[in-house]
């Protein structure tokens, strides 16, 4: 599956529009990340538990929006973003979103 930001792909042309795709997930943080961060905060510096966290947020849900657009037939998704929100003190949520496309070979290149 081609996954990028831009609205073109090299090489190819965009034969159909399948529609929205995305992918969702839903993290809370644990006391125990939450103690260690704190400790973190008084000396300073990245809060690695946290950076993990959101990294394995983000890959599920791009994971989750590929197989939404796999599920409408498409093959590429086209102006990929994340979008990340909290829900609560210890609650984010994070979301990827494009528009899921089919592409042809453009003979021209």
């Amino acid at each position: 599956m081609i996954v990028l930001t831009g609205e073109h792909v090299p090489g190819y042309i965009v034969k159909e529009i399948k529609g929205p795709a995305f992918g969702l997930t839903v993290r809370a943080r644990g006391l125990g990340k939450d103690i260690t961060a704190a400790f973190k905060g008084l000396v300073g510096g990245e809060i690695r538990q946290y950076v993990e966290m959101l990294e394995d947020a983000r890959k599920e849900a791009m994971d989750r929006m590929i197989e939404n657009a796999q599920q409408m037939g498409a093959d590429a998704i086209i102006m990929f973003r994340f979008d990340s929100g909290s829900i609560s003190q210890n609650m984010s949520e994070i979301v990827a979103y494009g528009t899921a496309v089919s592409l042809e070979k453009d003979e021209s290149w």
